[in-house]
């Protein structure tokens, strides 16, 4: 391999005028998301068209201060994968986890944490909670993430000053 093979770009961007306009319009106009405004301003600087930058991809990296990789990656997608897709996230339904609470689910164990505690308890334990769901036919089986999770998010408790709040209330000192 020669120096010249090596420093050929293995993925060329060149950005035809309607793309190059929407990238333009994309940073300008309305909220996005960072991401995607990055990898419109790695495509707009990496256009080696001629009416584009052709920037290299450290130069890329140290302006936007994002990495080399990124930018590579950005290159390599358009490339293979078209304009729209380096626009839009990719969602993968596997990477997600099954939700075992539903809204209604989910209100029910609000409340059941938010009820009064067994007798001879002064408070819900996340193992409380996960037999009483169980028990209450609430939901057909839980694991103390899901409920930690889910009971997490709702910053309602008994120790609460009022919802949204993860404060304990202050003990007076003697």
């Amino acid at each position: 391999m020669t120096a010249k093979q090596i420093a050929e770009k293995r993925y060329v961007v060149k950005l035809s005028d309607e793309e190059r306009e929407r990238l333009n319009t994309l940073i300008r106009a309305g909220k996005h998301p960072a991401r995607q405004l990055t990898k419109a301003r790695i495509l707009l600087k990496a256009d080696a068209s001629e009416t584009g930058e052709g920037w290299r991809d450290c130069e890329i990296a140290a302006a936007l201060d994002t990495s080399v990789d990124t930018v590579a990656r950005t290159r390599r997608q358009l490339v293979e994968e078209g304009f729209d897709a380096v626009l839009v996230r990719k969602h993968s339904p596997a990477s997600a986890r099954p939700r075992i609470f539903d809204g209604v689910a989910e209100a029910k164990l609000i409340a059941l944490a938010c009820s009064k505690p067994p007798k001879g308890r002064k408070r819900w334990t996340l193992q409380l909670l996960e037999e009483q769901v169980v028990e209450l036919k609430i939901v057909d089986r839980a694991k103390r993430q899901h409920d930690r999770a889910d009971a997490k998010k709702t910053f309602s408790g008994r120790i609460c000053r009022s919802n949204g709040s993860s404060h304990r209330m202050p003990t007076p000192r003697s």
